[in-house]
């Protein structure tokens, strides 16, 4: 059995979508755990009300990561797939991501192919790359989607608003890491996985479209500071010593690319328009790396853990994130 897991924080509308694409699911047996983090708008009553669905309620919002591992904690499946509350998935999605992960008993993790809502025909992401900095972005994304990524194939990791876990392999490895809160926390989960010899298969037959940036919003300073403190802290708890050593280059790289688009006004520094929005997202990377800084001894500790899981040694580790380096005009 598959157990469905779809974390909601104040989203009625798109959660009462979400789960009428749960429900149009054809030829597979799953059960659905929503976990509200304390939404205010009627949601979590709405999904009782309305839908065959077991509703977990927290009283204020603990983030992507608890809400999912309460929902994996209360899981039955032998495979747990997550889906966004701003997504909607095809009917065949769960059926094409569990016969993908039943081919091979390394396949830990599935990603499926994830479209633009807005824009159908266009890739939000189809599996994951990372910059050698720890900055990680969807696979394909913002591209038109002419068929070129409709092959099943393995990639770094899945994006976690549509995929599917095997329980096996959360056992072993341990579930999202809550320090993270939101954003990043994939990328996380499924380096480790990987660090800890799984493997992950795309497959281009999982279909969903989600609204992008919806939770706090593409224009959101408080996402920028996230985003910017957990890609520090996933290079400090996962990142080869001799990756992480060089990670100042890389970062500095990366950022003159980003005052680039800055300057051209296109990328994600178009959410921040004028002087004051680039002033703005400047804060944010420094509270985002300062507040990175402050939980350093923490991921360090963590990172001695991982030992005990790891599978594939410091060379390979590197070898894998090179392999799926994001090209450096689509890290801004």
């Amino acid at each position: 059995m598959i157990s469905v897991v779809v974390v909601n924080w104040n989203r009625k509308e798109l959660l009462r979508a979400c789960l009428r694409s749960l429900e149009r699911q054809v030829d597979v047996r799953f059960e659905t755990i929503v976990v509200d983090n304390g939404s205010a708008d009627g949601s979590a009553e709405m999904a009782e009300r309305e839908f065959a669905v077991r509703v977990i309620r927290n009283r204020e919002n603990r983030g992507f990561c608890a809400a999912n591992n309460q929902g994996i904690a209360a899981a039955q499946g032998e495979f747990l797939a997550l889906l966004n509350n701003d997504a909607e998935a095809d009917p065949g999605w769960l059926a094409a991501l569990l016969e993908a992960c039943n081919r091979r008993p390394d396949v830990g993790m599935a990603a499926s192919k994830v479209l633009v809502w807005e824009d159908p025909g266009r890739i939000d992401k189809v599996g994951h790359l990372i910059w050698p900095d720890g900055q990680n972005r969807g696979r394909g994304s913002g591209a038109a989607d002419r068929g070129q990524y409709d092959r099943e194939e393995d990639v770094l990791w899945p994006d976690g608003c549509a995929c599917m876990y095997r329980r096996a392999m959360i056992d072993r490895i341990g579930g999202f890491d809550e320090d993270f809160f939101a954003y990043g926390d994939d990328a996380e989960l499924g380096l480790r996985a990987r660090i800890a010899g799984w493997t992950c298969i795309y497959t281009p037959r999982a279909v969903v479209r989600h609204h992008r940036g919806s939770t706090l919003g593409k224009g959101s300073a408080r996402r920028l500071v996230l985003i910017e403190r957990n890609r520090v802290l996933l290079a400090l708890k996962l990142f080869p010593w001799s990756l992480l050593w060089l990670n100042p280059f890389y970062a500095a790289v990366r950022m003159a690319a980003g005052a680039r688009s800055a300057v051209r006004g296109d990328g994600d520094t178009a959410y921040f328009p004028g002087l004051r929005g680039k002033l703005t997202m400047a804060g944010a990377l420094l509270r985002g790396d300062l507040a990175a800084l402050w939980m350093a001894p923490r991921m360090l500790r963590k990172r001695r853990a991982v030992d005990r899981v790891r599978r594939l040694p410091a060379g390979e580790v590197r070898r894998l994130i090179l392999a799926h380096r994001l090209p450096l005009r689509e890290t801004a």
